[in-house]
């Protein structure tokens, strides 16, 4: 099997072969498109960059195949013999499935009741298995019952494999070609980064290259209101809980160096439902929920963003797989009863709705230990 790198070079993962790329070449290489209509570029222009085109639908395709491939070349992974193990909010889910069965691995996918029923109909046809777990009763939060899960089936699953999407530095890795993408679509790179952390596999990645190249591009992080990524919530945070997956996280993930972030905005579900529905009136984008988390940071930084500056909006995934939720009214309704959500993707009802909390980071502060202290309350 072979695998396009960039510059056209075709690397072989198992037997040489002369024939078109295949289905798992088609990973990156992602359009980079403005957003002049939601951000009209007088003051500043907003790129996004549109990880929907990957052919398993989402950004996770890119670390799927980082970390897949390296299991394979390291003989941790054997196909036809092998079972890989991974928890997933949904889009690694997929990711993981469609290479898994490209290259003729079992797949078990643990997931948690907030993953859609389009994404759980898409692994499954795919061949994987998916176990649903409930809420973990101690925190009564899902990742940590989804992370029990896995191991235990690595001590119960013969020739188990779990790529752990939350350490593997192969997924971080996988984003110095996001942002190389980037930058050669935009010479220099941009002046600010919006991504949203979950794993922070693509924080990381990026933000790496950006030092590595010795860019001066600032990476604003967007984590979700009561996650714990960058330090424990605060007190008006504690009753929030998260419903939309994708980013935010109820556990610090290994991957994470928080001096790779300049500055870190939480946004709430609310913010997500109305960033993807703006995005959807304004250019016709159907984003997915962790998408619309970025877009209402980039909303709430026009006070902040300097004139003339060019941001870069990285959205994981498309909204096809969020009907049953952020684009049903019958949804939002229900779940956001008492907080006047809009109904319609053309309502400019929360124009100039502000995300909850937005920090920026210091220079030459160690390693986040102060960060956590300084995050200002709404």
């Amino acid at each position: 099997m072979t695998v396009v790198a960039s510059g056209g070079r075709t690397p072989a993962l198992g037997a040489t072969r002369t024939r078109e790329p295949d289905i798992v070449a088609t990973i990156g290489s992602t359009p980079l498109v403005a957003l002049d209509r939601l951000f009209p570029p007088a003051r500043f222009q907003v790129y996004a960059k549109c990880e929907r085109f990957n052919p398993g639908g989402s950004i996770k395709d890119r670390a799927a195949k980082s970390m897949i491939e390296h299991a394979i070349r390291s003989g941790k992974l054997v196909p036809g013999v092998s079972t890989v193990v991974e928890s997933s909010s949904g889009n690694l889910g997929i990711a993981l499935a469609q290479l898994c069965n490209f290259y003729r691995l079992k797949f078990i996918c643990v997931v948690d009741p907030r993953t859609t029923r389009q994404n759980t109909a898409i692994m499954r046809a795919y061949g994987a298995t998916v176990e649903v777990v409930d809420r973990d009763p101690a925190t009564g939060e899902y990742l940590p019952a989804r992370l029990e899960r896995v191991r235990t089936l690595l001590r119960t699953v013969p020739d188990a494999y779990w790529p752990n999407q939350y350490a593997n530095e192969y997924n971080a890795r996988a984003h110095h070609h996001t942002m190389r993408e980037i930058c050669e679509a935009l010479p220099g790179g941009p002046d600010y980064l919006f991504v949203a952390a979950g794993t922070t596999g693509t924080l990381r990645g990026c933000a790496e290259y950006i030092r590595e190249s010795g860019l001066a591009t600032r990476v604003v992080a967007v984590d979700a209101v009561g996650s714990v990524i960058f330090g424990p919530p605060e007190p008006w945070e504690q009753g929030h809980r998260r419903t939309i997956p994708g980013h935010g996280a109820a556990v610090v993930p290994p991957l994470l160096r928080p001096d790779l972030a300049d500055r870190v905005v939480k946004v709430t579900d609310l913010d997500c439902v109305r960033g993807c529905r703006r995005l959807l009136a304004k250019e016709s984008i159907l984003a997915g929920g962790s998408s619309g988390a970025v877009i209402a940071a980039l909303e709430g930084a026009a006070d902040w963003l300097e004139p003339g500056t060019t941001c870069v909006a990285v959205l994981p995934d498309g909204g096809d797989r969020y009907l049953d939720t952020i684009y049903s009214d019958a949804w939002v309704e229900s779940r956001f009863q008492d907080e006047n959500p809009p109904l319609h993707p053309g309502d400019e009802g929360h124009a100039g709705h502000e995300p909850h909390t937005d920090r920026e980071i210091p220079s030459g502060e160690d390693e986040g230990l102060h960060r956590d202290q300084e995050r200002s309350e709404p």
